[in-house]
C-alpha cells in the first residue's frame, strides 16, 4: 500500500532531508514518527532531497506498508463524534500528534497514492522560491530564518532580465556543485524576479529537476548582476562554459523554499517514472 504525503518544514534547524548519522533530519524525524505510529521501519521516498537550511511548503514523499503496517492503519477506529472516518486522511493528524503541536516539520495532507505514482521519478517539475532583503527593503528580524540579507541596493530589473536569458534546456554544469556519474543537464522552465508589496526580491524558479546547488548558485549570479558586477550577457557565457567560475556565489540556504511539486495525470505517472529513471544523454 504506497501513501502519499505532502510536507512543510522549516529548515533552520534541520541538517537537510536525507537521514545522516548523528545528524537530525527531515526524513529521520518523519519515518521515526511513522514508526511510531505504524510500527516496522517506513521508509520515505522525496520529490527532491534538500539541503541544511532549506525550507519547504510544498515537498512530496511517498511511504510503502506491509502488511502488518497497512492492517494496523485500517484497523485504527475513529474518534468519537468523527462524521465519516477515512484512515489514511486521519494519518496526518496522528502524525501531527507525534511530531507535535509547533514542530518545525508538518505532514500537510496524507492520501493513497495513484497507481504508478513514485514521489521522485514521477514528477515532471519542482518549484523553488528564493528571498533577498536588500537596503530597498530593509531587514526584518521576523523573517530572518527564511530570507537572505544583501546591504547594497540591487537592480531587480536586470535581475530579471538575466534570469529570463537562462531559461530552456541547457547543460548548468557552471551552476552545480560537481557529483560524480551525475547529469547536470536540466530544462529552467521559469526563472524570474520581482519584489513583494515590502520590497523584498523574489526569486520564482521552476525546472523538470535541479542539480546540487543549482537555484542558490542561479540566484548567486543574478546578485551579481544586480550589484552591477555582471550583466545578463555574462551569466549566460558563464552557464554555455561549463565550468564554475568564482564570479558566481552559492548564496545561503535560508533564503529557499521548495514551494512546489508537479506531476503528470494519473494514466501517465508510471510512463513518466520510466522516463525519468532513464539516464538524459547529452547531446
Amino acid at each position: 500500500m504506497r501513501i502519499r504525503l505532502d510536507i512543510a518544514y522549516d529548515g533552520t534547524h534541520f541538517r537537510g532531508w536525507a537521514r545522516q548519522p548523528g545528524l537530525r533530519t527531515v526524513q529521520e524525524t518523519l519515518e521515526g514518527a511513522l514508526g511510531r505510529v505504524l510500527g516496522g521501519a517506513p521508509r520515505l521516498v522525496v520529490a527532491g532531497r534538500t539541503d541544511a537550511g532549506v525550507h519547504a511548503t510544498g515537498q512530496v514523499a511517498h511511504v510503502d506498508l506491509d502488511d502488518l503496517q497497512r492492517e494496523r492503519l485500517l484497523a485504527r477506529r475513529p474518534r468519537a463524534g468523527a462524521a465519516e472516518h477515512d484512515p489514511v486522511a486521519a494519518l496526518a493528524a496522528r502524525l501531527t500528534g507525534v511530531v507535535g503541536a509547533y514542530s518545525d516539520v508538518v505532514v500537510t495532507r496524507t492520501a493513497p497514492a495513484a497507481a504508478g505514482f513514485d514521489a521522485r521519478f514521477s514528477a515532471v517539475w519542482r518549484r523553488y522560491e528564493y528571498r533577498i532583503a536588500d537596503a530597498v527593503s530593509g531587514y526584518d528580524p521576523l523573517e530572518r530564518h527564511r530570507t537572505t540579507t544583501v546591504r547594497t541596493a540591487l537592480d531587480a530589473g536586470a535581475m530579471d532580465a538575466a534570469a529570463r536569458a537562462l531559461i530552456g534546456l541547457h547543460d548548468f554544469a557552471a551552476y552545480c556543485k560537481p557529483r560524480e556519474e551525475a547529469t547536470t543537464i536540466r530544462t529552467l522552465l521559469e526563472f524570474d524576479w520581482r519584489r513583494d508589496r515590502d520590497g523584498v526580491l523574489l526569486a520564482n524558479v521552476k525546472a523538470d529537476a535541479f542539480c546540487h546547488s543549482m537555484v542558490r548558485a542561479l540566484v548567486g549570479g543574478c546578485v551579481a548582476v544586480g550589484e552591477g558586477r555582471l550583466d545578463a550577457e555574462d551569466v549566460v557565457d558563464i552557464r554555455d562554459g561549463r565550468e564554475r567560475v568564482p564570479e558566481v556565489k552559492v548564496l545561503a540556504a535560508r533564503g529557499l523554499t521548495l514551494t512546489a511539486v508537479g506531476y503528470p495525470s494519473d494514466e501517465l505517472l508510471a510512463q513518466r517514472a520510466e522516463q525519468t529513471r532513464a539516464r538524459r544523454d547529452p547531446e
